[in-house]
């Protein structure tokens, strides 16, 4: 069987950042914080701090009227951004002009869809008696990679991963494993979010995974910190454009990176913790490094999940050690959570385009918030100042609840 190489030819993001790459990747340089204190929430909700997009009705008019109609806010969010990435890729050209629709398909995952609109037609009916005509699709959790695979005519694989906080790795990882193996030769993959009504931020608040912080942004996300609380909630979306790597260069597309390793492991322990014996971590990663053809000392950068919980980034932390040995301590690492909050599904495909910018750019971005750290996470989390530092491999790690856990690794293209 040959094996292709899998290549980046697109990115595309919404986050509270921007509703872009290039006004997100320029946020982050400039250190801003995208998340901001919410007033007149319930008291029964503890958390403050939530990151929200600044979309709006005009933005998802370039959605043709026909496929909006039937779409929560998180598969809008994810138009768009697949939008970018496609748009990145091919320019004003069509897909169809180089790939067989037969051959192209769409991975979009969510870890809650669109369960904001499901909420809201629960008490529409119940005050009105009727609810949203496309009520069911409005609500069902593919919708997202229906309508991007109906609008670009991606007549091939289509899946929607549902994985909570690591889905956009796992996106991405199934969508290179498709093209690697020779089911497709080009894929959009990634994940989108958006859970802003009082009930799902009251369902995630009462697990007291939510930040405590009341009254400082740069308290409220401080992965890696003694004072961390909790980790933001964030609504955004991330997709980027995969090909196999001959079909890309023949048409002459810009390469951004490739993808070259994907590790998944579960925890199987808990629905929120993480596992203490860091057994499924380390083999997502060591997994990773394999599939890589990769040494643990090839790595350059870490972006790391950083959700700044007090579980999840010590035993991270931990993880990290054990598959690095010595080597832990010399390898750049960073949460951009900090920034932008934790997008939940798109998470890791954000986290996928960070990591693509670190290498294009040379840059590793910096762990901001990061004054106090925890002398349990003593590694180089790049505290609050960026590094001009070239960045060949970079790798990618997402964990979600319910035990999921992902490990990607990308390139700096190796001609």
């Amino acid at each position: 069987m040959k094996i292709n190489r899998v290549v980046v030819t697109g990115t595309g993001c919404v986050t509270p950042l921007g509703n872009n790459v290039h006004e997100t990747w320029k946020g982050i340089k400039e250190k801003t914080i995208g998340y901001s204190k919410l007033e007149n929430l319930p008291e029964s909700i503890q958390a403050k701090y939530f990151g929200l997009v600044k979309t709006d009705r005009k933005d998802f008019k370039k959605i043709p009227v026909h496929l909006r109609r039937a779409m929560p806010r998180f598969a809008k969010n994810a138009f768009l951004a697949a939008m970018e990435a496609v748009e990145c890729a091919f320019s004003t050209e069509k897909i169809q002009e180089y790939y067989n629709p037969f051959d192209c398909g769409v991975i979009i995952g969510t870890g809650w869809g669109g369960l904001d609109e499901a909420y809201d037609a629960h008490d529409q009916i119940k005050q009105l008696g009727i609810g949203h005509p496309l009520g069911s699709l409005e609500t069902m959790p593919n919708i997202a990679t229906a309508t991007c695979s109906m609008y670009w005519n991606l007549r091939g694989y289509q899946n929607t991963m549902v994985a909570a906080c690591a889905t956009g790795n796992l996106a991405i990882g199934e969508a290179y494993q498709k093209i690697r193996y020779g089911d497709a030769k080009m894929m959009l993959a990634g994940g989108a979010e958006a859970l802003n009504s009082n009930t799902n931020i009251w369902n995630v608040d009462i697990l007291g995974a939510l930040s405590k912080e009341q009254n400082k942004a740069e308290n409220a996300c401080c992965p890696f910190d003694i004072k961390r609380s909790g980790f933001i909630l964030s609504e955004g979306a991330a997709v980027i454009c995969l090909e196999e790597y001959e079909s890309a260069t023949r048409r002459g597309a810009k390469i951004l990176g490739e993808v070259i390793g994907y590790g998944s492991y579960s925890d199987a322990r808990d629905f929120t913790a993480p596992a203490e014996d860091l057994e499924a971590r380390s083999r997502s990663i060591v997994h990773a490094l394999q599939d890589a053809n990769l040494s643990p000392g090839d790595i350059d950068y870490i972006n790391a999940h950083g959700t700044s919980t007090p579980l999840n980034d010590l035993n991270e932390t931990e993880t990290i050690k054990k598959v690095f040995g010595k080597h832990a301590y010399d390898i750049s690492i960073s949460s951009t959570k900090s920034y932008v909050g934790h997008l939940i599904a798109a998470s890791g495909s954000f986290e996928t385009i960070v990591c693509l910018n670190a290498i294009n750019d040379s840059f590793i971005p910096a762990t901001i918030n990061l004054n106090d750290p925890d002398p349990k996470c003593d590694l180089n989390y790049t505290p609050n100042d960026h590094l001009q530092k070239e960045v060949n491999v970079a790798l990618n790690l997402s964990f979600g609840f319910g035990g999921a856990n992902a490990a990607l690794i990308v390139r700096k293209l190796n001609l």
